[in-house]
């Protein structure tokens, strides 16, 4: 949902300001933008986190199948959790931004833009810290957004692979239940590969711009900056698809959610069949936040269905 977000408000603000060299919404976007998109990395950063943790604790619970279903208040709260925690630490960018006017050299018009520079109407104790965000902001991207969700995947990763491996002989899971964590653990890699791979440019643009900051022109910072954001507008594209495809259960409800709204829900026998068999292999997959018990077999499997 953060991810349309981004896509919905961000970008065309982006592209106007390319196009026309004037700031769609003035002064309000060139804050909320940058709020909007250092939001969107704490989003991603933490629910890769809290993701981590989850395989972490399937791996290590003593019997999967007795794991109880996640109540869905407590995911509501993490989610919550995620997105206050990265609305907060994205606040600073509000005062940081303000819009600027400047003449173009090649039409010799006014152009807008969006640079990074305090206000000095801000009161003493909030300008200092808003100054000290600005001085301290390449490592903490580096470390928050970039250094953490890849350290923190890969670690859980490791532990997770030599738990299995030294439990593989006094605990025998079944085969069915084996894959889906393994598919679970491609797709949180998978995840984990397309954001740092479209962070990168980013954080070496930053620590390339902090050194080299007086030897560049305009043009060549602000063409960093607009690579910048379609590595993060491309990130937002991607990553909901590739979480679709590879997560069935996620994949299924939403093909299930498109075809009802397609066909008008329609109480024909064909819709039942299928919304029954989607059910049916829904609730044999393991969800992405959590694995279902598998105390007894679903009811439709005494009336025939192929097993």
């Amino acid at each position: 949902f953060w991810d349309f977000l981004i896509l919905f408000f961000c970008l065309p603000v982006v592209i106007f300001n390319e196009i026309t060299k004037k700031r769609l919404l003035g002064d309000m976007s060139c804050r909320i933008v940058p709020f909007m998109e250092v939001s969107s990395l704490g989003v991603t950063t933490f629910s890769l986190c809290a993701l981590g943790i989850d395989r972490f604790h399937a791996a290590t619970s003593p019997q999967a199948s007795t794991r109880p279903i996640e109540q869905c208040q407590s995911i509501i709260a993490k989610l919550a959790v995620i997105w206050v925690g990265s609305m907060t630490l994205s606040v600073p960018e509000i005062l940081l931004w303000q819009l600027a006017q400047d003449t173009s050299p090649v039409s010799g018009g006014l152009t807008e833009y969006c640079t990074m520079k305090p206000s000095s109407n801000l009161p003493e104790s909030i300008y200092s810290l808003v100054l000290t965000y600005q001085n301290a902001r390449m490592w903490w991207y580096f470390g928050c957004y970039f250094c953490l969700p890849i350290l923190f995947t890969v670690s859980c990763q490791l532990v997770t692979r030599r738990i299995r491996g030294t439990d593989k002989k006094s605990e025998c899971r079944g085969a069915k239940q084996g894959q889906c964590e393994r598919h679970l653990n491609c797709t949180i890699i998978a995840l984990t590969v397309i954001y740092g791979l479209c962070t990168t440019p980013e954080n070496v643009c930053n620590i390339v711009v902090a050194y080299m900051s007086p030897d560049m022109s305009k043009q060549t910072l602000d063409l960093l900056n607009l690579i910048n954001q379609f590595f993060l507008f491309f990130k937002c594209s991607v990553t909901p698809v590739l979480l679709l495809c590879l997560c069935r259960p996620l994949g299924q409800a939403f093909m299930d959610c498109c075809c009802c709204c397609c066909e008008g829900c329609g109480p024909d026998t064909t819709s039942s069949e299928s919304s029954a068999d989607s059910k049916l292999k829904t609730e044999m997959s393991s969800s992405i936040f959590f694995d279902k018990p598998r105390e007894t077999p679903p009811p439709l499997l005494a009336l025939g269905t192929p097993c």
